[in-house]
């Protein structure tokens, strides 16, 4: 007998109890789903969380200050980053094509009667270019705003909805803190990373903000700080060089050896990657290995089923083995009845499984990506269910004496 025969046999098995093949199949069907269903919510979010770093700039190296304990008893203190820390990277780093420092400060900004609360930060010419931000409309602060102070401010796609209510922002005048600022170009959207939305960013001139708006906050030591230092290195060959560069200035303008604990962090968008990545696959793994719970358990059904299936048909096997079937036919028929069924589950799964993911788009909490991959994981796990536990039913079937099962009522 051959497999197209085997198969035709299987299924016609399967058609003699519609119902009880369909509840067989239930838990086959839900576990695949499940696993089409996470993976590629997960392989969703993975590649979500990519865009949205990878927005972030292109071979960003950021530089931002740490906290650290300086002495026992003394507790968290934290070293400031300066401007002359700025001044001396830009000077002195090769191989970027941009250095963008930035300065944040919460301040109350007002237009009308809308107000509310927002993290202004000041930056220079070189903010839009490093931290890769378009404008929709008007332009961006430019080196002349910073060299004479001017009170101009560009904002962020959601703050200009917020403030201005669907009005167009470009040449009005809103206040921060009381003091006047003409707004002077819209950003594009980014959207949001983590608790931290691009698109609520209110970006006044660097200089301006010192003079006008920080005061003493940003004043250490004599000195004007920042919140951080943005680079972007001139290829991601480029970006270990660039880091041990800033590192070695870091440590020599701030009098520290090769010992001491650096009182900065200096990370890049590829470590940031690279450990998000880490995170999302293994939650990825974890919930396919959970779902994958359920295979195992469609899989002792289908074997339960089979087993009933065994006995109902002993005087069918023992007729068979009468007019001389070998002990492998039946043996292969009966492990093709159950790969069939755990195969036709396994469609079926994989089909609801693609809805669901796609239902999770439609709703727009997450762009979900089924891929080609997880298809055939699912469908061939499912093979491999049907066949791990058609083993021992099959192996059942075809031990059977031909005489006993004759006898069998």
């Amino acid at each position: 007998m051959n497999i197209i025969e085997n198969i035709r046999i299987s299924f016609r098995a399967l058609a003699a109890n519609k119902l009880r093949s369909g509840l067989t199949m239930l838990g086959i069907i839900i576990g695949v789903a499940a696993v089409v269903a996470l993976m590629s919510i997960g392989r969703g979010a993975t590649r979500n969380i990519t865009s949205r770093v990878e927005g972030l700039g292109s071979n960003l190296v950021a530089v931002s200050a740490a906290r650290n304990v300086r002495q026992a008893g003394v507790g968290a203190q934290t070293t400031p980053l300066y401007y002359s820390d700025y001044q001396q990277i830009a000077r002195e780093v090769n191989n970027v094509v941009g250095v963008a420092p930035t300065y944040q400060a919460g301040a109350r900004v007002m237009y009308g009667t809308n107000a509310s609360q927002f993290s202004v930060t000041g930056v220079t010419s070189q903010f839009a270019a490093v931290n890769a931000y378009t404008l929709t409309e008007g332009r961006f602060i430019s080196d002349y705003d910073n060299s004479a102070e001017s009170r101009v401010v560009v904002l962020g796609s959601q703050a200009a909805s917020d403030l201005f209510s669907g009005l167009n922002p470009l040449g009005r005048q809103l206040t921060i803190n009381g003091i006047n600022f003409t707004v002077v170009g819209i950003l594009a959207s980014k959207g949001s990373t983590g608790f931290f939305s691009q698109d609520e960013v209110i970006l006044i001139p660097l200089q301006t903000g010192y003079a006008r708006l920080y005061g003493g906050t940003a004043i250490s030591n004599g000195q004007r700080t920042l919140s951080s230092i943005s680079l972007s290195a001139a290829s991601s060959n480029a970006v270990s060089e660039v880091i041990s560069q800033i590192e070695y200035i870091l440590r020599r303008d701030h009098q520290l050896t090769l010992t001491d604990t650096l009182p900065f962090t200096v990370t890049s968008q590829s470590q940031a990657l690279s450990t998000l990545t880490s995170i999302t696959s293994t939650l990825t793994a974890f919930l396919g290995a959970i779902a994958g719970i359920s295979l195992f358990v469609g899989g002792i059904g289908i074997m339960n089923i089979m087993l009933v299936s065994v006995r109902e048909r002993t005087r069918e096997i023992g007729l068979r083995k009468a007019v001389g079937a070998r002990r492998s036919v039946i043996l292969l028929q009966f492990i093709v009845e159950t790969i069939t069924l755990s195969l036709v589950g396994g469609i079926i799964g994989i089909l609801l499984g693609a809805g669901i993911a796609g239902i999770v788009t439609l709703t727009g909490l997450i762009t979900t990506y089924v891929s080609l991959d997880v298809i055939l994981y699912s469908f061939f796990f499912a093979a491999l269910v049907g066949l791990f536990f058609g083993i021992y039913p099959a192996y059942q079937a075809a031990s059977l004496r031909p005489i006993e099962a004759l006898r069998y009522e």
